[in-house]
């Protein structure tokens, strides 16, 4: 009996090792958004990239934590007797003594804290993002329809007739 409690304990502390990592993970998540959007704007392609292959790294790094937290959450579960899906961080609190009562409520509530931060910094990428795709649209746009104005003219017989005489690019010099 006394094992499976020294178990249970060794279990809990490597998932509270895992919380800290996943912390630390929401918080890089945060600031590379940020600092994607700073990039993106000041047009840096240069840094970009680089960006781009740093969070590609770090989610190859991160995928090991990840799958660690689910094989904990699996156990822990079977400790605690009930389904993985029903193991949250909340039935684990409540089931805990007050020393690592009060460990899982401060990460779980640092936790829930950086995931609506990161929501929000997501919500605003994704909206730049989209307005330079809608600028980028109407740009193109404006440049391959130069000197199409969507009028549409009709000559004497009813026959519609587009202005056709603009171009693109000028050649005479």
């Amino acid at each position: 009996m006394k094992e499976a409690v020294i178990e249970i304990e060794d279990k809990i502390d490597e998932l509270l090792t895992c919380l800290d990592k996943d912390i630390q993970h929401i918080q890089e998540c945060s600031l590379r958004l940020n600092e994607l959007r700073s990039l993106v704007v000041k047009r840096n392609d240069t840094s970009l990239g680089k960006l781009l292959e740093t969070i590609r790294v770090a989610s190859e790094r991160y995928r090991s934590c990840e799958s660690q937290r689910q094989s904990l959450r699996k156990e822990l579960a079977i400790a605690f007797g009930c389904n993985p899906g029903q193991m949250t961080l909340s039935r684990l609190e409540a089931a805990l003594p007050k020393e690592k009562k009060a460990q899982v409520a401060e990460r779980k509530a640092k936790l829930r804290v950086l995931t609506e931060e990161l929501k929000k910094e997501h919500l605003s990428t994704a909206l730049l993002l989209s307005d330079c795709a809608r600028f980028n649209g109407l740009l193109l746009k404006s440049i391959f329809d130069l000197g199409g104005t969507g009028i549409v003219y009709y000559n004497s017989n009813g026959a519609a007739k587009r202005q056709t005489d603009t171009a693109f690019v000028n050649l005479r010099f």
